[in-house]
C-alpha cells in the first residue's frame, strides 16, 4: 500500500521556521518531522509514499534528491577532481513521489491532484505535520473489517480541532472546532479508499470540511479510536515539546530501532 502525506500547506502559526521551508521540513532532533512520520509507516512495511507539495516545494525534493548528504558522512577531495566520497551509507528502502499540487489548493484538492498515482487501491492519508505511536498494522486490519470508504484516526486532546461525533465505531458527523466541544478528533493516519476523491468537487476543497462530512453522513465512515501518543507541530511551543522528548530518548513515537 501507498501512504499519502499532505505537505503543501504555508505553516503561518509557525512561521518562525515556515518561512524558511514547508512545516514538514521543521527538524525534530536533526531531521525533518515528515522523515519521522515515513518511519512509523516504514516500520509497519509502508515503504512507498506519495508527497503532496505545495509551498516551498522544491526544499522537499532537494532534501530526498540529497538524502545521503543529509544521513551520511562526506569527503570532498578537492585534490581529485572534485571527489566525493560517501562514508557509512544509509539508504531507506523507500519509493518517494514528491508532486506540487499548488500553492492553494485546499487538501482535498491536493489529494484529488495525486489520484494518477494513487491507483485503484486503498492508501494511507496523513498530515505532514503530526506524530503518533497509533498501530497503523491494526489500523489497517480496522478497515478492511468495517468495509467503508474512509477511517479515520480519533484522538482525546485539548479542544484545537475540530471535533467527531460517532454512533459505536460509525462517524455520524463531523464538525468544526466549538468552545463548547472538548471529545474526540481527527488526528490523521487514515485509510481512504479511491472513491473518496468522487466527493471532492475543486482544487479549493477543504477534505476535512465538505468531502469527510458527507462521507459521514452517507455512513461510509469509522473512527480508529487511539489512545496513545500524539501531537501535532502546530506552533513553536508544540517544536519544542517534541525536540524535548526526542532529546531525552523519550519520544513515544520512535519504534524503529
Amino acid at each position: 500500500m501507498k501512504a499519502v502525506i499532505l505537505a503543501g500547506g504555508f505553516g503561518t502559526r509557525i512561521s518562525e521556521e515556515s518561512q524558511f521551508k514547508p512545516k514538514p521540513m521543521i527538524e525534530i532532533g536533526g531531521m525533518p518531522i515528515i522523515w519521522h512520520i515515513m518511519k512509523l509507516y516504514s516500520f509497519y512495511g509502508i515503504n512507498e509514499f506519495i508527497i503532496c507539495a505545495g509551498y516551498k516545494q522544491e526544499v522537499i525534493k532537494e532534501w530526498f534528491a540529497n538524502y545521503f548528504l543529509h544521513t551520511s558522512d562526506i569527503t570532498f577531495d578537492f585534490t581529485k577532481g572534485n571527489e566525493i566520497i560517501v562514508h557509512n551509507k544509509h539508504s531507506e528502502q523507500w519509493k518517494v513521489t514528491v508532486v506540487d499540487t499548488g500553492l492553494n489548493a485546499g487538501t482535498g484538492g491536493r489529494l484529488k491532484k495525486v489520484r494518477d498515482y494513487i491507483g485503484n487501491e486503498p492508501f494511507f492519508m496523513t498530515y505532514g505535520d503530526g506524530v503518533s505511536d497509533v498501530n497503523i498494522k491494526e489500523l489497517l486490519a480496522f478497515h478492511k473489517e468495517h468495509k467503508k470508504f474512509a477511517t479515520i484516526t480519533s484522538i482525546h486532546p485539548s479542544g484545537r480541532y475540530g471535533n467527531i461525533d460517532f454512533d459505536g465505531d460509525k462517524v455520524v458527523s463531523f464538525r468544526e472546532k466549538s468552545s463548547l466541544d472538548v471529545g474526540w478528533i481527527n488526528g490523521g493516519f487514515m485509510v481512504l479508499e479511491p472513491k473518496v476523491l468522487d466527493f471532492v468537487k475543486d482544487d479549493s476543497v477543504m477534505f476535512e470540511q465538505e468531502p469527510m462530512e458527507k462521507i459521514a453522513e452517507s455512513g461510509e465512515m469509522v473512527c480508529f479510536k487511539h489512545t496513545g501518543f500524539w501531537q501535532c507541530m502546530d506552533t513553536l511551543r508544540d517544536k519544542q515539546k517534541l525536540e524535548a522528548l526526542w532529546a531525552e530518548n523519550k519520544a513515544p513515537w520512535k519504534l524503529w530501532k
